[in-house]
């Protein structure tokens, strides 16, 4: 006789480097940090080893935390589970991200509201996280986000 049960499966959780440690401590704690150099103030994302800005060798970058608010620049559906740990989730809305610090400073994240909200390129949202694991949290973006 074999087992038929469904074992939940975990979602996969990110493994930070050297790079992006920053980014995924500051999330952990609820926070959105982004790359900042300390020589031109220029936000780099994702975290990198050159600073887009001024190209300083060695860059002189450091997580810091940002607002968390902007407006949708793309957004897409997931309709497909491409890793088990999804599964349960799909169909969900991944956005891209234009943050508020700065013109072309883009994250992207899943829209909580859900793939029956109404949205738009433009509109404002705010960060906020999911936790996947004990200690581990990922960002995320509700619609909202204040000013405009």
């Amino acid at each position: 006789m074999s087992d038929t049960t469904t074992r939940a499966v975990a979602k996969p959780v990110p493994v930070p480097d050297e790079l992006s440690e920053g980014f995924w401590a500051a999330a952990a704690r609820g926070r959105l940090a982004i790359q900042r150099c300390a020589d031109c103030g220029r936000y780099t994302h994702p975290p990198t080893t050159v600073c887009s800005g001024c190209f300083t060798v060695p860059p002189h970058l450091a997580a810091e935390d940002v607002s968390g608010r902007g407006r949708i620049a793309s957004w897409t559906v997931v309709r497909q589970a491409f890793l088990p740990g999804f599964r349960d989730d799909v169909p969900y809305v991944v956005v891209v991200v234009e943050l508020d610090e700065q013109p072309g400073l883009k994250v992207l994240g899943r829209l909580v509201d859900g793939v029956d909200a109404t949205f738009a390129i433009g509109d404002r949202v705010e960060v906020t996280f999911e936790e996947p694991a004990p200690g581990v949290a990922v960002p995320a973006f509700r619609l909202g986000g204040g000013r405009s």
